[in-house]
């Protein structure tokens, strides 16, 4: 009968070692976890407690600096802004009426001129002499017409002495008729050669600044000269034209009813006021492509600072809403639930809080629920809060800094020099 020797059982060589490698990273895992935690608790220490460590504002990280308004109960101005176009009140074109040449050219370029003030002159002597003309055909046909109207009378007496036959009579009448159709007609050839001196001296339409001047002394021109002998425009008044959104139509027609719409125009940068007017008028339709309709307003540029086709920015206030509450437009955010602010709480911590917001400038925003006046809002620095974070004012120490001396620590000898 043989023997047997009985043996334990060996672990194998690959067992042992992932049992060992497994109980090395769950070593490793320990203490990193360990760190981890010593860490965040000095950094919590040393940033001066909850307020501490990292995570951007939240529970327990650190304080974010970040700008504060407080909320103001204030009229706020309902205001249509747009950008408008400087029109002239009036641009005529002046083209003689009578064909000549020019004498005398009586204004200067860029010039400002008032209405009846000459221009231009052309040379007067045809037509003074064609009126004189028209003068003399008008003493003759009247001193006939004068001897037509004798004869009548004498003709008229004989007839009724019946020494004369009737015909005769009439016929001096008709004579008489047609004498005076022909005074009348030398009296308007008078009268339009009179017309044409006084055209030949070529004034002011209207009141305004004068182009560059296109024609000089001992040019012919026509009558009706295709480009004018000058153009004036009129900048004193003068308009700007702009847009109003459809919506707002209703309020600017109820509101022009009522009193003058004061308008200001400013300048590229909106700093600088150039002029203030009073809105003129809307379009008589809707432009479908933009959903805007076009408006005016007239300015008394007495200064001159708006120049025909110059682009400024119109402004225009419907009316006012007495007593809102309004904060920065920055402070106003949005989210999928709608508008919401952050509060700043009396403990340097932040809520958010829910608005509904109104009229707008585009610098502030009226809230019409949610706030009152006297609560503080995060203006900038609100992308990083958390509701319920610690907060830090500019200009405040920060949270956990070192103590200096006489405030808790240990006062420091100083070396003798």
């Amino acid at each position: 009968m043989t023997d047997f020797q009985t043996t334990a059982p060996r672990t194998p060589p690959r067992r042992r070692t992932l049992i060992l490698g497994g109980l090395i990273a769950v070593a490793a895992l320990a203490g990193v976890g360990w760190l981890g935690w010593s860490l965040l608790k000095g950094g919590g220490d040393e940033a001066g407690g909850p307020g501490g460590g990292f995570g951007g504002g939240r529970r327990g990280g650190p304080a974010s600096t970040v700008a504060v308004a407080t909320a103001s109960a204030t009229d706020l101005p309902i205001i249509i802004e747009a950008l408008g176009t400087v029109t002239p009140a009036a641009t005529v074109t002046v083209r003689p009426q009578v064909s000549g040449v020019i004498t005398q050219v009586l204004f200067r370029e860029g010039q400002t001129v008032q209405r009846g003030q000459p221009l231009i002159q052309i040379d007067p002597r045809p037509y003074q002499m064609a009126l004189m003309q028209a003068q003399g055909n008008l003493t003759r046909d009247e001193a006939q017409l004068s001897a037509a109207r004798l004869i009548l009378t004498r003709y008229q007496t004989l007839l009724a002495q019946d020494s004369i036959a009737r015909q005769e009579v009439d016929t001096q009448a008709a004579t008489v008729k047609q004498l005076e159709g022909t005074v009348m007609a030398d009296r308007a050839a008078v009268g339009t050669a009179r017309l044409n001196v006084g055209f030949a001296r070529i004034i002011a339409p209207v009141s305004g600044r004068v182009g560059l001047r296109v024609v000089d002394v001992g040019n012919y021109v026509g009558a009706g000269e295709a480009n004018g002998v000058a153009v004036i425009t009129t900048v004193s008044p003068i308009d700007v034209e702009f847009t109003v959104p459809q919506d707002d139509v209703p309020r600017v027609a109820a509101r022009q009813g009522r009193a003058a719409l004061p308008v200001v125009a400013l300048d590229r940068t909106r700093t600088n006021t150039l002029d203030r007017g009073t809105f003129s008028t809307l379009d008589n339709l809707v432009d479908t492509g933009t959903g805007t309709v076009r408006a005016k307003a007239r300015f008394p540029n007495a200064s001159g600072a708006l120049f025909p086709s110059q682009f400024v920015n119109v402004r225009m206030e419907l009316d006012s809403v007495k007593g809102a509450v309004v904060v920065p437009a920055t402070a106003v955010r949005q989210s999928s639930q709608g508008s919401f602010v952050w509060l700043l709480n009396q403990d340097q911590t932040v809520s958010r809080r829910a608005v509904k917001t109104g009229q707008s400038t585009g610098v502030q925003v009226q809230i019409t629920e949610g706030l009152k006046a006297g609560d503080k809002v995060i203006t900038e620095g609100g992308d990083r809060l958390r509701d319920g974070g610690k907060v830090q004012l500019p200009g405040a120490r920060p949270q956990g800094q070192g103590k200096g001396p006489g405030q808790g620590g240990e006062r420091r000898r100083q070396r003798p020099e």
